[in-house]
């Protein structure tokens, strides 16, 4: 093998190992298969602008998710705190 067949085979190593790592990352952080398809394909075809844009899409679907339990939390909180002043006041 010469040194420019060894090198690209170094690069190609190096992107399936950064690939493999954000679908990893993607499919811990919850994302659906869909979207971890659409940023393989980005990835892939080098389309980095439209990547970033698709993971900030995802983000921000993850932090609408965080807002949506919050506002679960809160509900929940506030039975505690009307149980225990109605219990107090008994």
């Amino acid at each position: 093998m010469n040194l420019q067949a060894k090198t690209r085979d170094q690069k190609d190593t190096k992107m399936n190992d950064a690939l493999n790592d954000m679908i990893a990352i993607m499919y811990d952080a919850g994302c659906g298969s869909d979207e971890i398809t659409n940023a393989e394909l980005l990835y892939q075809t080098g389309r980095t602008k439209e990547l970033i844009r698709h993971l900030r899409k995802c983000r921000c679907e993850l932090m609408e998710q965080l807002h949506e339990s919050q506002r679960k939390v809160d509900r929940i909180d506030y039975l505690i705190w009307q149980t225990g002043k109605t219990t107090h006041e008994k």
